[in-house]
């Protein structure tokens, strides 16, 4: 491909000139300045649509004009059961600024009910097989006054190991076993409210997977769906998708479930941050001196204290859609948007794909980002930003920025450590480690303790992490870690390492050709790359 320098084939797309800034990219919980070889394509996120004006009234709105269902006033009886079911804190990234847009939506909700006489409510978190929220993110995620309402009767996490609220709702034609929340399955009505942040988000995976039991996740947790999607950020191209719709249909043959879903835009960052998804070549004088605060208040900072102020900066996202109603039609509403936000027509794969790992993920929030955990962000997540083709040719090599620190959170992420240090030196093979391991993490008593009282990730948690990058493992041909402070962790990952990103590019060239075409996802960024030739 010929050079096209200072051109745009889109507004988030650059090619970099002898003229061009360096690029600022995230390293773990710190930033650094990178210039990159002439010729590398740069893709940005999408500006932000501009938000609603009023968030309530589009919510209120949505819920009195729904899709294929009445009105949610006209499905309410005095004295009937209703439960409201939520996702968890694993949306949307990072935690955006209070009020949380669940809160907003479960005061509109909560007026309705008790307008029409509706006291017996209940407030489940759809956590999954996640870590249990604490009581401080429930309280920021409702507010005080809801939450000192329901918690802790009334407002509480689901609990994926406690039979005795879990029922089973049936078996798909394919025999894959849906076990959900009792109170959710058992109530007269149940209201489902989403944060569709991504694509894989949202529809019927909110009931069939956030309120499900291991043996349910089991089904479709697995390394084969994982290979056989063709992006799971692609609903259509998604085996895990198809199996979820399979469940998320069980769902609605026997349940009554009012869904009320969102799109936000893509404001990650306020004021002062926001540089971090624009494009150096212009930077105003006063981006240029936002940029030199950042890297002041970082370099002086120990990681922890980083760590901390990243997880401090709350997300300033605002709402662009609102739908409410039966489960398809609503998500395939916001999708729309989804993708309205996110996608970017990129021309061409590339060779070399090099992508910065930020310290944000659905599975640290307040915590680290442990080497597993850069693994599902770069084999997982950042490799299946795509629709139609991947963005990396098949056999092409990953180039990453991150420390690739050998630290974990004892307290969120028990059973990733023995995942990691003693499983992973034995194996990679993801069919190995689930037939031989995934049931003993499972059924450990100490993990499922761990999760049920605790703040952990379930023991089997850490298997899906490693399965999640299994169609990015079978297609990238080396990943190599640029910056790693340490050779163990990459070489239990499967990774090489390069002390800087200049040395990295090298070693991609040395297998690539001098010639390759180096493409670099400007991260942090949510953007779905739809490539074509």
């Amino acid at each position: 491909m010929a050079l096209q320098l200072r051109r745009k084939s889109h507004e988030s797309i650059i090619y970099i000139d002898k003229n061009s800034a360096p690029r600022i990219m995230p390293h773990g919980e710190d930033f650094i300045l990178e210039h990159l070889p002439i010729g590398t394509r740069v893709i940005y996120p999408n500006p932000p649509i501009k938000g609603l004006p009023n968030r309530e009234a589009a919510i209120r709105y949505a819920v009195n004009h729904p899709l294929d269902m009445d009105p949610l006033y006209a499905l309410l009886k005095p004295g009937m059961r209703v439960t409201i079911a939520m996702d968890d804190i694993s949306l949307p990234l990072p935690p955006m600024a209070t009020p949380d847009l669940r809160q907003t939506m479960l005061e509109v909700v909560l007026d309705m009910l008790y307008a029409n006489g509706v006291d017996d409510i209940h407030l489940v978190i759809a956590n999954s097989l996640h870590r249990k929220m604490t009581e401080w993110e429930m309280r920021r995620m409702v507010g005080n006054k809801i939450f000192k309402e329901f918690y802790p009767d009334r407002y509480y996490n689901h609990d994926a190991e406690d039979d005795r609220n879990l029922v089973t709702i049936g078996y798909t034609r394919h025999g894959e076993p849906l076990r959900i929340n009792r109170r959710c399955a058992e109530s007269d009505l149940l209201i489902y409210l989403n944060i569709n942040l991504v694509p894989m988000d949202g529809g019927h995976k909110s009931v069939a997977v956030g309120l499900c039991d291991y043996e349910s996740l089991r089904a479709h947790h697995e390394p084969q769906t994982i290979r056989n999607c063709d992006s799971y950020m692609d609903p259509q191209r998604s085996e895990l998708n198809h199996k979820v719709e399979r469940l998320g249909k069980l769902v609605d043959e026997n349940l009554k479930v009012f869904h009320i879903e969102t799109a936000l835009n893509n404001r990650m960052f306020p004021e002062g941050y926001d540089i971090l998804t624009r494009n150096e070549d212009e930077f105003t004088l006063s981006d240029r001196m936002k940029w030199e605060v950042i890297k002041q208040t970082f370099s002086r900072l120990p990681r922890l204290a980083r760590r901390k102020l990243l997880h401090q900066i709350p997300a300033q996202y605002e709402l662009i859609a609102c739908y409410a109603g039966a489960t398809e039609p609503v998500h395939k509403k916001i999708l729309e948007k989804n993708f309205q936000q996110y996608e970017i027509p990129v021309k061409g794969q590339c060779d070399i794909l090099i992508t910065g790992i930020p310290d944000i993920s659905p599975y640290n929030v307040y915590s680290a980002l442990n080497p597993l955990l850069v693994q599902v962000m770069a084999l997982g997540y950042h490799f299946n930003m795509y629709r139609n083709k991947p963005l990396l040719r098949k056999g092409g090599v990953m180039i990453i920025t991150h420390p690739c620190f050998d630290e974990f959170d004892h307290r969120f992420h028990p059973s990733y450590i023995e995942f990691f240090h003693r499983l992973l030196p034995e194996s990679r093979d993801a069919f190995y480690l689930r037939e031989k391991y995934e049931r003993e993490f499972a059924e450990n008593p100490a993990y499922i303790e761990m999760y049920r009282r605790g703040n952990a990730y379930h023991g089997a948690h850490p298997f899906f992490m490693w399965y999640w990058g299994e169609n990015g493992r079978q297609h990238v041909g080396r990943v190599i870690v640029a910056g790693a402070e340490n050779a163990h962790v990459p070489e239990i990952l499967g990774w090489e390492r390069a002390d800087n990103l200049t040395e990295a590019i090298a070693m991609a060239r040395s297998y690539m050709g001098r010639n390759a075409e180096i493409t670099m996802l400007h991260q942090p960024m949510i953007g779905i790359c739809n490539v074509t030739d």
